[in-house]
């Protein structure tokens, strides 16, 4: 805080007393720029520097003014009966309390902009986060559900599942061998482009690819396919964020979804071309199972040109899988899973 302008290098004259019992003593009393100057007036050596926002006057109104140092703890004073010199000193007062005032105002501002500021990042982080929460804590059985909650949702736009009861036995044989030993396989009437990895290890495959083939190794290769390329976590996430936070949150206290919460998700999955895992990985996979990929590669593109690593590096080729993945009866058991 700095003196008034009009107020600079003001001096008058005052009788200072050092202490309670000290005599009082003539001074020469300067207004500077944050400070009082009390100097001797025969030498003009200082005797006394107060700070000026410290400043407080000990008998408001009265003549002549009498100032200490410091409201507290304070045994200087100074006695000043001239008029600007009071007039001078009461403004700087004056100033120092409108400035200590916004400078509260002030804070309270950016206090009150913080806060917003935090809760403004809560509100945009907050509900990513839950439902991110809610998909990676979901256990097995409610991903199980949520993938279920997805098939009701694509059986609107791909039929209902199939349920012959001798093609679906040849599915729960598959699935442990294509798959993973929890995992379950259901087919559509309607085409899906390829197989379907939903949370809770649920596959899904449409019926074409069982009517126009020549034997399971196309659809068996895709649903190898679909578990390669899709993680578990990944489609948990996803269902989740399409569920939303009311969803979420209900999943999580209560440990189911609304009814509707994946109304309209499997008709957004369908828009999208199935995944596909790189070529090597899927190779190594239908090695491992038997598996030519041949049919595979044909059944995405008939001309084999955009699948050609895929063809040349099927390792069964030119050497046919020792035993079949199904006898005739179980592969025809499949193709009628949806007759009847």
């Amino acid at each position: 805080m700095t003196a008034l302008t009009k107020f600079q290098r003001l001096e008058a004259q005052g009788s200072w007393r050092a202490s309670p019992d000290a005599p009082l003593r003539e001074v020469i009393v300067s207004l500077g720029e944050a400070t009082l100057v009390l100097s001797d007036p025969a030498t003009d050596r200082p005797l006394s520097h107060w700070s000026l926002p410290a400043v407080v006057q000990l008998n408001p109104g009265a003549l002549p003014a009498l100032y200490a140092p410091g409201a507290e703890g304070a045994d200087e004073t100074v006695e000043i009966d001239d008029p600007l010199m009071i007039e001078a000193i009461s403004k700087v007062q004056g100033a120092v309390a409108s400035h200590r005032a916004h400078s509260g105002r002030l804070r309270g501002v950016l206090v009150v902009l913080a806060i917003l500021a935090v809760l403004g990042g809560l509100a945009f982080w907050l509900p990513g986060a839950l439902v991110a929460h809610a998909a990676r804590i979901a256990p097995p059985a409610q991903a199980r559900d949520i993938g279920m909650a997805i098939l009701a949702d694509l059986e609107t736009g791909a039929g209902r599942v199939c349920t012959r009861d001798s093609g679906q036995a040849v599915l729960d044989h598959l699935a442990p061998h294509l798959l993973d030993p929890g995992a379950i396989i259901r087919v559509v009437p309607g085409p899906l482009g390829g197989a379907r990895r939903l949370p809770g290890d649920l596959y899904v495959i449409g019926s074409d690819l069982l009517r126009a083939a020549p034997g399971p190794e196309a659809a068996a290769a895709h649903l190898v396919s679909a578990r390669l390329a899709t993680a578990e976590p990944d489609l948990k996430a996803a269902a989740m964020r399409h569920a939303g936070l009311g969803a979420s949150l209900r999943l999580m206290t209560l440990g189911h979804l609304p009814r509707d919460a994946m109304a309209g998700f499997g008709a957004a999955l369908l828009m999208q071309p199935a995944p596909r895992p790189a070529d090597a990985d899927l190779l190594a996979a239908l090695g491992e199972r038997g598996i030519p990929a041949e049919p595979y590669a044909r059944s995405i593109d008939p001309t084999g040109q955009t699948v050609l690593p895929l063809i040349e590096g099927d390792p069964f080729r030119t050497n046919p899988p020792a035993r079949p993945l199904l006898t005739d009866e179980q592969w025809l058991a499949l193709q009628q899973i949806c007759a009847g």
